[in-house]
């Protein structure tokens, strides 16, 4: 809250030494690296995901109500590209008597592998927390699981809003003697439904998968930043892919994929600069420096290096 208390040239010059201290320590952490690890890992576990979710909530909430809110949710996230996700994921659904116990433990397993991974990825962000504190393993297990049931209720919330909103988008109101559909009110309400739910995911994510206790009004900061990055950054892929891409002419049958990878790693980046600046807030009000190993040292030397100066 400091920069709120600076002028406003000041508060700009703030904010732009702030950002390259973070790319500086994006970088320095292989934050690239990072990043494509868990856009793999994500789309290794995006179906197993919605699987196990619609196995579950389908038992409380109608299954084609589900798909249809999985496919504009997606949108948001693998834009272009969600109708194949879901096709996918029903196709999965409509065999699901053959998968069996075994099966479902390992759809279940593979469905928390993206949370795992970037709760990694996010110890090495904050790796100065790590130094000083440590997360008990069983907690670390059972966390990416908390994070898929939370993800289910918000599903089913979802579900239910746009059921409604859907209703009332079918109506008219009549002002001064015209007509106007409710429909437009209703896409627009559903998308930005889409948005805060995207930005509370991604608040919890801040507040919960770095170790210890982060101030939320860091978290919220974070992940209403990063939702309105992903929006901007959502547009150009959009008109890139529909324009200028000769993706499919260069993959073929593989270009669903990697467009899906890609926006996945476009995603991660965002994900993972935005924590990056929270830890750079986090050392600057602390009054620890970036600079305090050489640019190419990885996490865990520059740990060491530390501790043996100490000593």
């Amino acid at each position: 809250m400091t920069f709120l208390r600076l002028r406003p040239i000041a508060l700009v010059w703030a904010a732009l030494r702030l950002l390259g201290r973070s790319f500086l320590a994006f970088r320095r952490n292989q934050g690239l690296l990072l990043s494509g690890a868990v856009a793999y890992y994500t789309l290794v576990s995006l179906v197993p995901l919605f699987v196990v979710l619609l196995v579950v909530l389908s038992q409380l909430v109608d299954e084609a109500r589900l798909l249809a809110t999985l496919t504009e949710n997606l949108e948001l996230v693998l834009p272009g590209q969600s109708d194949a996700i879901t096709l996918q994921v029903g196709a999965f659904l409509d065999h699901r008597p053959v998968v069996g116990v075994l099966g479902g433990v390992v759809l279940v397993f593979f469905s928390g592998t993206a949370f795992s991974v970037l709760e990694s990825a996010m110890s090495v962000i904050f790796f100065h927390r790590v130094e000083k504190q440590h997360r008990h393993a069983l907690v670390s297990g059972v966390l990416p699981y908390l994070f898929v049931g939370a993800l289910g209720i918000g599903l089913v919330i979802v579900t239910l809003i746009s059921g409604a909103l859907d209703v009332v988008g079918r109506d008219a109101v009549r002002v001064l003697g015209h007509e106007f559909a409710l429909a437009g009110v209703s896409r627009a309400l559903l998308h930005g439904l889409g948005f805060l739910g995207l930005s509370l995911l991604l608040t919890a994510l801040y507040l919960v998968l770095p170790v210890g206790r982060l101030r939320w009004e860091h978290a919220l900061a974070g992940g209403i930043t990063a939702t309105a990055f992903w929006e901007l950054t959502r547009s150009i892929l959009v008109w890139y892919l529909a324009r200028l891409s000769m993706i499919n002419v260069v993959y073929g049958s593989l270009a669903t994929t990697m467009i899906v990878l890609l926006s996945l790693e476009l995603g991660a980046i965002i994900v993972l600069f935005g924590a990056q600046v929270i830890a750079e807030l986090e050392r600057t009000a602390s009054g620890e420096l970036t600079t305090d190993a050489p640019d190419d040292a990885l996490p865990e030397t520059r740990g060491v290096a530390r501790t043996n100066d100490g000593g």
